[in-house]
């Protein structure tokens, strides 16, 4: 039963107005025919909007959300475990310059606490980060 208004859909996906627009101009949500005047979603509108929401804390894209939606009407799991895996190594090399950044932080941290007079080397370092 389709009885929600968007700004409901939105409300029960956690996301904005806005964010229901802009997904379905990108071909992830329908856009609903209008009843009364007005578009009403349903359940299963809530339940992809989720979905995608659930994809994008995964760190997908809206492109590959996009295929993932598509994947989900097919049998293609080799293609599915294929971005999941792809996602998993991108997830893997930017949690390894996070613990990299982390380090470098925690030594400049170090230095700082370490002296007493002259500029603080973490602010000399963002400086000279800029300059590069």
């Amino acid at each position: 039963m389709k009885d929600m208004t968007i700004a409901r859909l939105a409300e029960a996906g956690g996301v904005g107005v806005e964010t229901i627009r802009y997904y379905q101009r990108r071909g992830l949500l329908q856009v609903p025919a209008r009843a009364d005047s007005i578009r009403r979603y349903g359940v299963e509108d809530v339940r992809r909007l989720r979905f995608i929401r659930s994809a994008q804390a995964a760190g997908f894209t809206l492109d590959e959300i996009g295929e993932l939606l598509r994947l989900d009407r097919t049998n293609d799991r080799p293609r599915v475990r294929e971005l999941a895996v792809q996602r998993l190594a991108a997830l893997d090399a930017r949690i390894d310059a996070l613990q990299q950044a982390r380090g470098g932080l925690e030594r400049l941290r170090s230095i700082c606490a370490a002296g007493k007079r002259g500029p603080c080397p973490i602010l000399e370092a963002f400086d000279e980060t800029q300059v590069r």
